[in-house]
């Protein structure tokens, strides 16, 4: 059994940071919500030019023109990645821990130059503010914002009998809807039908982008009411207001409690949830309309939340950020990291550990099994960065007070032993980051 500030530290944040104090009971982890606000560098509206940009250059064929646009593009995303990781590596674990899991849970990818360019914007706007909030809030949020519009093809949902439908001849997507009700609240298997997805998706059209980011186009809305999950919503003329509201009843609906409950246990705990937990979880969810602190407070209020081993396997940007809060690392050394350093060290380094930022193979997000993230090619690129890092970064360190800090009770014997008798500081401090123990949370 390990202390209580252990499984804080390791289960509910991103491990053992020197500089901070790690909380010792839920009453701590809950106090340090919501996370720290981060505004994005760059206005979204600035964001959205620079894009135009780019497509206008590739009209016009020019070419230099392109190039010069493509690198400010990468330059953005890089910076915004470099706030991220700095966000979670210095910010209270838990909270931290939350933004990820939420971005995860509301899946965007960086499939294209304008969501390059989004996807920061959206994290801190759209996730980072609702995480010790409102869900109904946060899927509002999430709903309305470019990155999710433009990734499920929103912008090019028109209803069939709108102005804008009559005169294009342009139809419904339904993309947005499906997964609003199968990933985001109801989940798979949930209690909706196709007709519950066709008529969302009809109430949802109207939802677009302009110059300064979300816009609600009326053109483009389908008119007349629409019945979803047997409420009925809409008017002859319909609203964004609408829209709100059916999003708000369906986060509450008890089938996103239930769905929302399990996830974070499956995510934070690991294994199969218990059906009594869950739904314990899911009627402090339900009974609080929705707050996520009191959702997470019900999480935690649980004995099986505090015992038991670590079973679940840190995803490769999990695994890079307790490494860097274990060795002390600061937002300005991040910051100051030169260019090169971060694409490779960094960036490239997650791609080869099998987690690309923000490039999952689908909507669903990131898996949640250890056997995705252990595999021979995952743990030998581990491997490799745990040395180059403790070369590079930890050569210094004394590789027992290091393993204290890193692991504290949760190094084993034999690995206090190896670490030791190890040759030299440098692979002292490589086989606390190469082993199981840190790998694990």
């Amino acid at each position: 059994m390990f202390a209580p500030q252990t499984i804080a530290a390791i289960r509910y944040g991103y491990g053992f940071a020197p500089s901070e104090a790690p909380p010792r009971d839920a009453e701590g982890l809950l106090d340090s919500l919501p996370s720290r606000p981060t505004a994005p560098r760059v206005p979204m509206a600035e964001r959205i030019a620079l894009n135009q940009a780019y497509r206008d250059a590739g009209r016009d064929n020019d070419e230099a023109a392109r190039q010069g646009l493509r690198r400010q593009i990468g330059e953005m995303m890089g910076a915004d990645f470099r706030q991220m990781l700095a966000d979670a590596v210095t910010g209270p674990g838990f909270s931290e821990r939350l933004v990820w899991f939420w971005a995860d849970h509301f899946t965007v990818a960086i499939n294209s130059p304008v969501m390059r360019l989004a996807v920061g914007d959206y994290v801190a706007r759209a996730i980072r503010p609702y995480i010790g909030g409102s869900f109904p809030g946060m899927l509002r949020a999430v709903v309305t914002h470019p990155a999710m519009l433009v990734y499920l093809d929103q912008i090019s949902s028109v209803g069939p009998n709108s102005v804008a439908g009559q005169r294009r001849g342009r139809g419904l997507n339904e993309n947005l809807a499906r997964e609003i009700l199968e990933l985001h609240t109801l989940g798979v298997g949930g209690p909706y039908t196709q007709d519950d997805v066709r008529e969302l998706a009809n109430l949802l059209t109207g939802l677009s982008v302009g110059r300064e980011g979300f816009a609600y186009r009326h053109r483009m809305s389908e008119p007349g009411p629409r019945t979803i999950l047997g409420q009925t919503y809409g008017r002859r003329t319909p609203g964004l207001d609408q829209i709100n509201a059916a999003l708000t009843d369906i986060a509450l609906h008890p089938a996103t409690a239930q769905h929302l409950a399990e996830k974070l246990v499956v995510h934070f705990v690991g294994g199969e949830p218990d059906p009594d937990w869950t739904a314990e979880i899911a009627t402090a969810y339900l009974e609080a309309g929705g707050d996520l602190r009191a959702t997470y407070a019900a999480l935690l209020a649980d004995e099986r939340a505090w015992s038991g081993p670590f079973t679940k396997a840190k995803t490769p940007f999990e695994f890079i950020v307790s490494a860097l809060r274990a060795s002390r690392t600061t937002a300005a050394d991040i910051e100051d990291m030169p260019r090169r350093d971060f694409r490779k060290g960094i960036i490239g380094s997650l791609q080869l550990m099998g987690q690309p930022p923000f490039q999952p193979q689908g909507p669903d997000g990131w898996p949640e099994e250890a056997a995705a993230w252990i595999t021979p090619p995952g743990l030998a690129a581990r491997i490799r960065w745990a040395a180059g890092y403790a070369e590079k970064v930890l050569r210094d360190h004394d590789p027992r007070a290091f393993l204290d800090t890193a692991l504290g009770d949760v190094a084993s014997p034999t690995l206090r032993f190896a670490v030791a008798g190890a040759e030299s500081r440098i692979e002292g401090c490589a086989l606390t980051l190469a082993s199981p123990e840190f790998n694990r949370r």
